[in-house]
């Protein structure tokens, strides 16, 4: 049996937004404490959806963010309840990449750059290195334990 206090996806999810709206304004965890009385862990447990954060704080962390309390419920549609989320894991992925600070940098920055050509090239790069890391990664053939 769980505890109806505990933080469910929907927690995590405006969390998330918090912190992406946070690093959109180039705000520290520690700022926003201070603009909100709390301390900058409260902060961190409100990001990670670890606490749930009540209608008032909301409202309040709204404010200081600058944008209205509806703005951390766009794309949320519950499909199971309260309890649970539904969503698309794409999106998912998406949210838990741009709650990053890089993550937030290179997407900002990618849908910056028009030329199309240019776009794909980015993309053929960082799959490059992606398929790089994940060589290097992985054991080479036929050095794993031998039998005896």
């Amino acid at each position: 049996m769980s505890d109806e206090r505990s933080a469910n996806a929907i927690d995590r999810r405006i969390g998330q937004k918090v912190r992406t709206r946070r690093l959109e304004v180039n705000m520290s965890q520690e700022r926003l404490a201070e603009l909100l009385g709390v301390t900058f862990q409260q902060v961190q447990k409100y990001e990670k959806g670890v606490n749930r954060i009540a209608a008032s704080r909301l409202f309040d962390i709204a404010s200081s963010l600058d944008v209205p309390v509806a703005h951390f419920f766009e794309g949320i549609n519950p499909g199971r309840g309260a309890r649970g989320l539904a969503e698309d894991p794409a999106e998912s992925f998406l949210y838990e990449t741009i709650s990053t600070p890089e993550g937030l940098q290179l997407v900002s920055m990618f849908a910056s750059i028009k030329n199309q050509k240019v776009r794909r090239r980015v993309l053929d790069l960082v799959r490059a290195l992606t398929e790089e890391e994940t060589r290097e990664e992985a054991p080479p053939a036929g050095k794993g334990k031998r039998r005896s």
